[in-house]
């Protein structure tokens, strides 16, 4: 198996600017791979001042020539997977003629969308999840009572397995909520045979495909969603998202064995932010976090809501990047700190670390700050002695090299180092 394969990698909580960084970098390789998450993720693109933003579909099918792949790790709303092809292929060409789905990727169905808010209401402590049925269909998943995308490509049986599972989820959702749910048996079984006909011709052995074509010498990126702080295994549990997230989920979510991946490249902001509820040790609740939202336009791509503004985390950081075998780091939106005179970053917890990151006080080490706008640079020498000061402190905290500055939301606004 050739090692010719490159995962991004959130290493926060989410919203690092991943999006941006996908569609970069994919241009140089043929296949682009979602392998984790579904529609409560949100990457956004800014391209030549026009913005888009991608919730299920790989961010590089912007660019011609790639293929894109929805993986095994993922689950997928057909509602919301057509609407996006469809504006997607506005923009670019023939997305239906590159994009495959895989045929392991789960299905979310309404009732999955009902119990994550029903289960978000009921929750004593608010999890803060999307509503989009993520969790829910994860769980279905592991208590092998889902549907995948296989299933699509057989009408007959497809339509039976429908059938008998709105009838126990709508059992089932009316033990769990306080009013009388029901189910429409017959809209639900149209539309989903509906999306079944559109969607078939996409839905693929994708991981056999990426097997065979790395063997071709063909070049794969793996692009991640949410972040490593959200794990389920590795991130802030409980409130953390309901897949992998690390670079152990592109493996289990690509078919891709481990030794395939030559480079994981990590994405962090200068700074911290959190959408939803769990611990969140830098947070200012302040002005300071206040200022650092309205310059960073800190609102979420797939829900509106406004993310908490925090300090740089770095033993967060160096926890992430030691778990993910991060090779480089992208660092992202160091334009927003471009107004501060002093800008505090976290270097130790005085309770020690914890992954769960609860009962833990932040001690800071203030570094002084550029206080001008670096938006126009486009050469890492050319930024302000203090700029590269805070780049290097960085680097030497956790032992990695960062290889990619973004000095503003376009593409075009990009440091390569």
């Amino acid at each position: 198996m050739r090692t010719n394969a490159q995962g991004i990698i959130g290493l926060q909580w989410g919203d690092e600017g991943k999006g941006k960084l996908v569609h970069l970098l994919s241009k140089d390789f043929n296949y682009i791979v979602r392998f984790n998450g579904g529609n409560n993720a949100g990457h956004t693109i800014v391209q030549d001042a026009n913005t888009f933003v991608f919730h299920i579909i790989p961010s590089g099918i912007l660019h011609p020539s790639i293929i894109g792949v929805i993986g095994d790790g993922t689950v997928i709303d057909p509602s919301v997977l057509i609407k996006e092809i469809e504006e997607a292929n506005a923009i670019t060409s023939s997305v239906k003629k590159r994009l495959l789905i895989s045929n392991n990727a789960h299905i979310i169905f309404p009732w999955h969308i009902i119990t994550d808010k029903i289960n978000e209401e009921n929750r004593t402590h608010k999890i803060g999840t999307t509503k989009r049925g993520i969790g829910p269909a994860y769980c279905d998943r592991v208590s092998r009572y889902g549907l995948r995308m296989r299933n699509m490509k057989q009408p007959v049986t497809f339509l039976k397995d429908l059938q008998e599972l709105i009838a126990e989820k709508e059992i089932y959702l009316n033990k769990i909520s306080s009013k009388p749910i029901h189910l429409d048996s017959k809209q639900i079984c149209a539309e989903y045979l509906k999306y079944a006909e559109i969607l078939s011709p996409m839905i693929k052995d994708t991981g056999h495909i990426l097997r065979a074509a790395m063997k071709n010498n063909k070049t794969v990126l793996l692009e991640g969603a949410q972040g490593a702080l959200l794990d389920i295994n590795y991130g802030s549990y409980p409130y953390v998202t309901s897949s992998s997230t690390t670079i152990g989920g592109a493996i289990s979510g690509t078919g891709l064995p481990p030794q395939s991946i030559q480079k994981v490249v990590g994405v962090a902001k200068a700074y911290v932010t959190r959408v939803g509820e769990g611990p969140f040790p830098t947070e200012q609740n302040n002005d300071v976090g206040k200022l650092l939202a309205d310059k960073g336009h800190e609102y979420g791509a797939t829900t509106g809501r406004p993310r908490k503004c925090g300090w740089l985390d770095l033993p967060a950081l160096k926890y992430a990047v030691e778990i993910n075998g991060v090779t480089s780091i992208g660092l992202m939106k160091m334009d927003v700190l471009d107004c501060l005179k002093e800008i505090p970053v976290c270097i130790e917890y005085k309770n020690g670390f914890s992954s769960n990151f609860t009962n833990v006080e932040p001690i800071y080490k203030t570094l002084p700050g550029w206080n001008t706008s670096i938006t126009k640079c486009r050469e890492y020498d050319k930024l302000p002695e203090n700029a590269k000061q805070y780049v290097s402190f960085i680097e030497n905290y956790i032992d990695c090299k960062v290889s990619i500055v973004s000095v503003g939301p376009d593409e075009k606004e990009t440091i390569i180092r």
